[in-house]
């Protein structure tokens, strides 16, 4: 059990051991209040909730390094959006915040706060959900007794419906790439996201047998761009419609088996940002697909 003492100064000083048997302590200028504190702490002990205080010292800065080194299993995409809002929305915010201080009111407010700057619905939720995914191992980790960011209303997200585009549509889209007309028809009429028509390889194409393999998927980290696996993580055979046979056939003609299928006029990788700002918003303003 703990124990409260008069110090010569005048302060309150409770006493008590943790588990281990190390003794903690802390000074209250009112005995009630140390009085208070001390039941609290034993309370926790006898229910098996007790944090070591010494754990929860670390600031929010420290802790938000610890914790995104840590996430192995995230896609490089995913690591990379992961620490830009950690450096953007988090930080600023939460950098030198021990853990321990941070409440549930405080996470609110920052919400708040981030709502007032116009920060969108979607951006919102997963900044949050990157704040709480934080937390929640700090809890497992015994360095918070329970998660503040838990709880916190968010904004609902409002999903723009989908375009989709007549045969009309498409043809006239490629008319007005000419020299992107193969890759607006592939993906248009073989389902492939820009990552996985840009990732494809000469090599996974089978033109005898029209179907071509899904093996990876490209990924944009702004100073370079990887190959990781596809969204879903599968390799897939898809089908290609007959009506393009022949314009991949005479697409990749003197290319090698491992070069990149669709590339940049200059035989670059293609950046999705770069080609919607310059090739695919414009030409589809031009034929009057909404975006």
């Amino acid at each position: 059990m703990g124990n409260v003492q008069r110090r010569p100064q005048g302060q309150w000083r409770a006493r008590y051991r943790d588990p281990a048997g190390r003794e903690h302590a802390r000074h209250f200028r009112r005995r009630i209040d140390a009085e208070r504190w001390l039941a609290s702490v034993e309370n926790a002990k006898h229910r098996g909730e007790w944090i070591d205080p010494t754990l929860s010292r670390i600031t929010v800065g420290e802790w938000a390094a610890k914790w995104l080194a840590a996430q192995v299993q995230l896609k490089p995409l995913t690591r990379e959006r992961y620490k830009n809002i950690l450096k953007v929305q988090v930080l600023p915010r939460w950098q030198k915040v021990r853990l321990a201080e941070g409440t549930h009111a405080d996470v609110v407010a920052w919400i708040a706060m981030l709502q007032a700057d116009g920060y969108a619905p979607a951006t919102l939720r997963q900044t949050h959900r990157v704040f709480s995914l934080m937390l929640a191992l700090a809890v497992r980790d015994r360095r918070l007794s329970y998660n503040p960011a838990e709880g916190v209303r968010l904004p609902r997200v409002t999903r723009k419906e989908p375009t989709f585009l007549s045969h009309e549509q498409v043809d006239r889209l490629a008319e007005v790439c000419p020299a992107y007309e193969v890759l607006i028809r592939v993906p248009a009429y073989t389902g492939l996201r820009w990552g996985e028509a840009t990732a494809l390889q000469v090599r996974r194409l089978d033109l005898m047998r029209r179907r071509l393999e899904v093996m990876r998927s490209a990924v944009d980290l702004g100073r370079e761009i990887t190959y990781g696996n596809p969204k879903t993580h599968q390799h897939r055979s898809v089908p290609i419609p007959r009506s393009l046979v022949e314009v991949l056939t005479e697409h990749v003609v003197g290319k090698d088996p491992d070069d990149l299928v669709f590339t940049s006029a200059r035989g670059a990788p293609l950046r999705n940002h770069d080609f919607r700002a310059r090739v695919f918003t414009p030409a589809a303003a031009a034929i009057g697909v909404p975006q």
